[in-house]
């Protein structure tokens, strides 16, 4: 399975390059740098997502496959470029999600390791076909990667020190979040960013019925990887989507079926919000909430 996945993911990657990733078509000398982001305008938009299932629209009543057009999509991808296109904005949208996905080779090998079957990394494959041209580009990954933290501590790697694992490997996927927006930004000097955080994993239907130690070491993965690695880009003046402190993200109304992904409900929220972001410029996710301990801490 994890080579039909690889396959496909190659496949994928050639497609787009000879393609010329959909996004040559919008130029980018006019918009601001990622620290200045100024609003969406009727200026051409050429919107590149980064991401997992979610940027695919996993648990949404049409999913699109990647790099494939999907007007009609109903995850937050489509949505936020229709709703781009809205403002009188001609839209060019590269979708760079690619299901399953980890964020760098270090998480890669960790899902192998805990038989997780991630099909690839973001830096080594996503972010060599950010086009140049990007103007937007929305960053939401950390979701399979914390998984495979909390994946790793029910299998016994984590040893007696629990807690240490899941911080050591809480800055290994920082490094590679890093790595990532650093690769965006040089690719696409022109591009403003937006980054989205993790809710609390622990607290979705999904991992009710996980034993208590791997729930709540989802927990502390997912809460440091929001708090110690996604929050901190405020700092670098990047908007950051707040899904960690936002109860609606917890409703189950707005979770599809597997109690993992959102639903169509869900990814509207996130679009809606993503777009707002685009056009102020400005969000900043709160120090701390109820959110962020939804089981016994570690």
């Amino acid at each position: 399975m994890r080579d039909m996945m690889a396959m496909r993911v190659c496949s994928l990657m050639l497609l787009l390059m000879v393609t010329g990733c959909g996004g040559s078509g919008a130029g980018s000398g006019s918009a601001a740098s990622p620290t200045a982001p100024t609003p969406v305008t009727a200026a051409p938009v050429s919107y590149t997502a980064v991401g997992a299932s979610d940027a695919v629209g996993v648990g949404a009543s049409v999913p699109c496959a990647p790099l494939v057009p999907c007007p009609t999509g109903t995850g937050y991808v489509p949505v936020l470029a229709r709703r781009l296109g809205q403002s009188g904005a001609v839209v060019t949208l590269t979708n760079l999600g690619i299901p399953g996905a980890v964020v760098n080779a270090e998480m890669l090998a960790l899902s192998a390791a805990v038989g997780g079957g991630a099909p690839a990394d973001m830096v080594r494959t996503s972010l060599p076909l950010v086009p140049t041209s990007s103007t937007l580009v929305t960053v939401f990954t950390g979701g399979n990667d914390a998984n495979a933290i909390a994946a790793a501590v029910n299998a016994g790697l984590a040893g007696s020190n629990v807690s240490t694992y899941v911080d050591s490997q809480v800055a290994i996927f920082g490094a590679g979040f890093q790595a990532l927006i650093d690769g965006i930004r040089s690719r696409a000097p022109g591009a403003r960013l937006l980054v989205v955080n993790l809710p609390n994993l622990a607290g979705l239907p999904y991992a009710s019925a996980y034993p208590s130690l791997r729930q709540r070491s989802l927990q502390r993965a997912a809460v440091g990887m929001t708090t110690q690695v996604i929050n901190r880009m405020a700092s670098q003046g990047i908007p950051v989507i707040d899904l960690m402190c936002d109860p609606r993200v917890y409703d189950r109304v707005n979770l599809s079926a597997d109690g993992f992904h959102p639903s169509d409900a869900g990814y509207a929220i996130l679009a809606e919000t993503l777009y707002q972001a685009s056009v102020t410029g400005v969000t900043t996710p709160a120090a701390s909430c109820s959110q962020m301990q939804v089981v016994p801490g570690l």
